[in-house]
């Protein structure tokens, strides 16, 4: 028999799938699974028809293992870690920023980054992109080293220089590294909401979680659903909880097609006053009623515009006139 993990409970429940395990807590289910055969947690516990449950107390523990990985710890320095040992690791460093600039490894350029994937290097990777991020603005992280590091592993798939299981590895460990970056900015946040989705034809979800990242660190409010979501159940979610906006990411692969007229249709089922914005290289031209924002920077500033109070589309609008001027 198994031996009972030391940060198992007994619990009646209530129970969460792994799949809703990975929804809250933000951590993909795959590296769900390689904790739980390598460190023992988190610990499943097994229903009578014999599907594999989680209790919904190993949540919190999962949010601060999650924590301690954005501040540059390892996962098998806090997985296993008691209680207390991981109470004094997050303890030890600043929310949200890994240790200090003299305990940073050294930045990698890109080919560099490219050499680690290529290694399938999982570790290395995580914290050479968590020394960037300590040096480095969200935005000058997401612009400067996640977009350019997708898109040439990316472009090496095409080329036949990468292969796809390259393509799956960075996405799911950047998938990973920018969730737990994004929750100790959404633990303080008090800006309005704005619900983040994809299409029904849109798979990539990277674009989105950059755009998740962003919108939290200067303040907004996140409601992420994910990918490929039916445009009734975004619109009727948004309209419930009174969103302020809907964010979608739209990839070159999935631009043109069906996506301009759906839409249009997610546009007709929004109240007015909910902003629709849209982003990704796949993005379409602007429409009546759905800003359109091209870059990372652009995104920030729409963002920032919507905390404090101001129109972004007015913003925009403004910053657009005076290029042209």
């Amino acid at each position: 028999m198994k031996a009972r993990s030391r940060h198992e409970k007994q619990s009646d429940g209530p129970w969460l799938s792994i799949g809703a395990l990975g929804k809250a807590t933000g951590i993909a289910v795959e590296t769900l699974r390689t904790w739980e055969n390598r460190y023992g947690f988190p610990v499943p516990q097994r229903k009578p028809s014999g599907h594999r449950v989680y209790p919904i107390d190993a949540v919190p523990r999962l949010r601060r293992i999650a924590q301690a990985l954005s501040r540059g710890h390892r996962a098998g320095q806090v997985v296993g870690a008691s209680d207390r040992a991981l109470d004094q690791l997050l303890e030890s460093t600043e929310a949200g920023r890994p240790v200090t600039s003299a305990s940073l490894p050294p930045a990698e350029d890109l080919s560099g980054l490219l050499r680690l994937v290529e290694a399938f290097d999982a570790d290395r990777l995580t914290l050479t992109l968590l020394g960037d991020w300590g040096r480095m603005t969200p935005a000058e992280f997401l612009e400067e080293r996640i977009a350019p590091l997708v898109r040439a592993v990316g472009d090496g798939w095409e080329s036949g220089e990468l292969e796809v299981r390259h393509e799956h590895f960075l996405a799911e460990r950047v998938g990973d590294l920018l969730r737990s970056l994004r929750l100790p900015y959404e633990e303080k946040a008090t800006g309005p909401l704005v619900v983040l989705a994809t299409l029904p034809a849109e798979a990539h979800g990277l674009g989105l979680l950059m755009a998740a990242l962003l919108l939290a660190s200067v303040g907004c409010r996140i409601l992420y659903l994910g990918t490929q979501m039916p445009p009734t159940q975004v619109a009727s979610l948004a309209t419930d909880l009174g969103a302020a906006a809907v964010g979608l990411s739209v990839s070159l692969e999935t631009r043109g097609g069906s996506t301009p007229a759906t839409l249009r249709r997610l546009r007709e089922r929004l109240p007015s006053k909910v902003a629709l914005v849209v982003g990704g290289e796949g993005a379409p031209r602007p429409q009546t009623g759905i800003e359109v924002v091209q870059t990372l920077r652009e995104l920030e500033s729409w963002g920032r515009n919507l905390v404090s109070g101001r129109s972004p589309g007015s913003a925009r609008r403004r910053a657009a006139t005076s290029r042209r001027t």
